[in-house]
């Protein structure tokens, strides 16, 4: 039997990768139908602390009817840091569609500090790792786990939609489908804060030098 052409090779792996990812596009759109006939659970209207002061979930949806609300494991999660990140570029068409706020259990002052440093134009607020947190968590009883919920308002009623765990590898971070190319994945490479790495030799001298 003569070998095959390397272009046929090729051209079959090619179909096999884009049937999959039709497949893959196929089992999301189930996934959002499911997730449009879940059942809206009542929850409390529990209390948050921001910069000016204390607030309620019922407030967090401002004029709206739906509010998002990302889970965030506060400044010292690189990979909560990596998922914010991405979001932070998506708030202005997030926030055309519902109302968006990041929470964690940082103090506001702590939030709005991280938050200026990375350039985040999110609405923060602090469960400070109380009652929201430990019964509104995403996964199991894992508190302060990162991942996101949908609330939504019916007048007074405040009722949670849907939820879901962020992790490498997931469905909420860009990064990693493109990562996947290249034939990497969350095994592989780690977020970091920052990618600068210093010179062997500081023509400055070096002095005052922070990290």
């Amino acid at each position: 039997m003569p070998a095959r052409r390397t272009a046929d090779v090729t051209e079959d792996h090619g179909n096999e990768i884009a049937a999959m990812e039709q497949r893959i596009g196929k089992l999301v759109d189930e996934l959002r139908e499911l997730r449009k006939a879940s059942p809206a659970v009542a929850v409390p209207d529990y209390s948050f602390a921001t910069t000016d002061g204390e607030t309620t979930l019922r407030a967090l949806f401002g004029e709206r009817d739906k509010l998002l609300v990302i889970h965030n494991m506060g400044q010292g999660c690189r990979y909560c840091t990596l998922w914010a990140d991405g979001f932070n570029g998506l708030l202005p068409h997030l926030e055309d569609a519902l109302a968006v706020v990041l929470v964690s259990k940082d103090p506001p002052d702590v939030q709005r500090a991280f938050a200026g440093s990375r350039g985040w134009r999110f609405r923060m607020a602090s469960h400070g790792g109380g009652a929201y947190i430990q019964e509104q968590g995403v996964f199991g009883e894992a508190e302060n786990y990162p991942g996101a919920v949908v609330y939504e308002r019916d007048g007074d009623a405040i009722a949670r939609k849907n939820a879901c765990v962020f992790g490498p590898g997931d469905l909420y971070c860009a990064l990693w489908p493109l990562l996947g190319m290249a034939g990497m994945d969350g095994a592989e490479w780690t977020p970091q804060y920052k990618y600068w790495t210093r010179p062997a030799k500081l023509e400055d001298g070096g002095e005052n030098l922070r990290d």
